[in-house]
């Protein structure tokens, strides 16, 4: 086994994909592997020096070491290849494409946004740390499209799908909705509070989904900075008893609240490749969601969930209608999505990654 440093910017106690795909690989590989990271201090240095100090703490940590994995192309990425040593970098989603619609420069999708020519500088530093590495991870196919219109050569790129590791203590929906105070069928979505998520519009449909079920509850987890106006469009659609936004959660009260609920609605414009759904499906909860990036690798149509088109309100009602409706559907999803879940085990991803980390 070569000896490897992981650049990740999050690690636990952090809550996130790449922390807890991080901590995995550490967990796994043992001896074998040590993990750099941000530190909370770090993350309080402005952005230019922050990256200095990185640098150089990276460089000490490297010396050591046959191949490093940067976890991201920006941050740890940028450090590792202006080391000059044998890097991966895994590509988990497009930064730029993220920060121009956070910062209101962009409406486009991210399939839109990548037919623009000029894509910023953060675009131009993912592309050329991906041309540096020696290899490019993501985990789809539908990333690895990306990455090749990035002009990165297919070859190049591994699928390493993410996986789902969950301790469950068994409780009812009854029981898990009393620990944590809640009332009524939860219909439940998770994410950051961003545009592309698709809130907003299921906050505006949830007077349409009490028409269907007078019990149903929108349970929102996540943060972000959407969270003032979604708060805003509560208040003024008078949904303060109907819909909570409950805020970020460690994974061990995520847990919780997909074992409270009924259905999750996953209303993304953009997925890489969600551990939510895979959460939910192994947790036995009925998935909706939107036919876009990652998700059409794993919800195949009326089987283990359904598709519906991307912020269309029709398509989100008319499967909660029938979804509800139909207490058989409900039961072939779940079994038929833990079904999928059991398929993404954190066994195939350490193996997989494995695999490329030994190529190099």
């Amino acid at each position: 086994m070569k000896k490897i440093l992981i650049a990740t910017g999050i690690f636990p106690p952090d809550i996130g994909g790449p922390a807890t795909y991080a901590k995995l690989l550490a967990d796994h590989f043992g001896d074998d592997v040590h993990v750099m990271t941000y530190t909370a201090g770090l993350r309080k240095i402005p952005w230019p020096l922050r990256q200095v100090i990185f640098f150089f703490r990276l460089w000490r940590a490297s010396r050591d070491v046959d191949v490093i994995y940067s976890l991201s192309p920006l941050g740890t990425g940028i450090a590792a290849a202006l080391l000059g040593k044998p890097f991966v970098v895994r590509v988990a989603g497009d930064r730029a494409w993220e920060d121009a619609v956070n910062r209101g420069k962009t409406q486009l999708l991210l399939d839109d946004f990548q037919n623009l020519k000029k894509r910023g500088r953060k675009h131009r530093l993912q592309v050329w740390v991906c041309l540096k590495a020696k290899r490019v991870v993501v985990p789809s196919s539908y990333l690895a499209g990306i990455v090749v219109g990035w002009g990165i050569p297919r070859e190049k790129i591994t699928i390493v799908a993410n996986s789902a590791d969950l301790v469950v203590q068994p409780l009812s929906k009854e029981e898990a909705r009393k620990e944590l105070g809640l009332q009524g069928n939860v219909i439940i979505s998770v994410g950051r509070l961003v545009p592309w998520k698709g809130f907003r519009m299921l906050i505006k449909i949830v007077p349409q989904f009490l028409e269907i079920n007078p019990f149903f509850r929108l349970v929102i987890v996540g943060d972000g900075p959407d969270r003032t106006l979604l708060e805003t469009m509560i208040h003024n659609l008078n949904l303060q008893k109907k819909v909570h936004l409950v805020g970020k959660k460690s994974h061990e009260e995520l847990i919780r609240y997909l074992q409270a609920s009924e259905i999750m609605i996953l209303n993304s414009g953009y997925e890489g490749f969600s551990h939510q759904l895979l959460e939910a499906m192994m947790i036995g909860v009925p998935v909706i969601a939107s036919n876009m990036g990652g998700n059409r690798e794993l919800v195949r149509q009326g089987e283990n969930g359904f598709m519906v088109k991307y912020n269309d309100e029709f398509n989100l009602v008319e499967a909660v209608k029938t979804l509800w409706a139909s207490p058989e559907l409900r039961t072939k999803f779940t079994v038929e999505g833990k079904k999928t879940a059991a398929q993404y085990t954190p066994e195939r991803t350490v193996r997989e990654t494995k695999a490329v980390l030994d190529t190099i």
